[in-house]
């Protein structure tokens, strides 16, 4: 065979084992590098979701001075004035406000909140524009020594305050408190437990007592 034509096929032969080479190696490398990148996005979410449920811990227990009350913002009606509290960003992710007030004879004596259409009828929803919709079934709650139940709502006024809001009525005979939680945000499944543990303060439930005249 001639040596030129031999040298050739060496070439030949010693590129393309080169060229392979190349493709192996650039294939290792573009799968190593879509390994990172996937890694990298999961522990991203991960921390993201894992951030949200941190929120929601942090967010299901808060002192009472967490509630700052603050002046009634609406109108008086037939029902008169009542208090009002909010919590701030820091201390419940978003502000939050609630709104508390007595009313006297408006309960069913012998049954109280029985069901979700009791809640519904005797919420203050005048206060958050006349209009809400519920989002899920609504659970019996114990406020101090006074049963009751309380719900949540997507707010679906004109001009709403807020996005959504959580409903709690509990009574005493035939005398009941309806507290209007107020959010700004559609997820109040994370700040209902504080809200309830709010009313259960000594604070809320002393002033309870004075109004329902117990």
């Amino acid at each position: 065979m001639p040596i030129g034509l031999t040298s050739w096929r060496r070439e030949s032969t010693w590129q393309r084992t080169k060229g392979l080479r190349k493709s192996v190696i650039n294939c290792r490398l573009a799968i190593a590098v879509t390994t990172v990148v996937a890694l990298a996005a999961a522990t991203a979410g991960f921390a993201i979701f894992r951030g949200a449920v941190l929120l929601d811990e942090q967010h299901k227990s808060l002192t009472p001075s967490a509630w700052a009350e603050v002046a009634w913002p609406f109108p008086l009606d037939q029902w008169g004035g009542g208090r009002a509290f909010k919590c701030r960003p820091a201390e419940c992710g978003s502000e939050v406000n609630i709104y508390l007030r007595a009313k006297l004879g408006f309960c069913n004596c012998a049954t109280g909140v029985a069901n979700d259409e009791d809640l519904d009828r005797m919420s203050d929803f005048d206060l958050v524009g006349g209009e809400a919709s519920p989002l899920a079934p609504g659970r019996p709650v114990r406020i101090g020594g006074m049963n009751g139940r309380y719900r949540a709502y997507v707010l679906a006024a004109l001009t709403p305050p807020g996005e959504s809001a959580i409903s709690v009525v509990f009574n005493d005979r035939c005398d009941m408190v309806v507290a209007t939680a107020v959010l700004p945000h559609d997820q109040p499944t994370t700040i209902e437990p504080a809200v309830i543990e709010f009313l259960n303060s000594a604070a809320v439930l002393h002033w309870a007592e004075v109004a329902l005249g117990l």
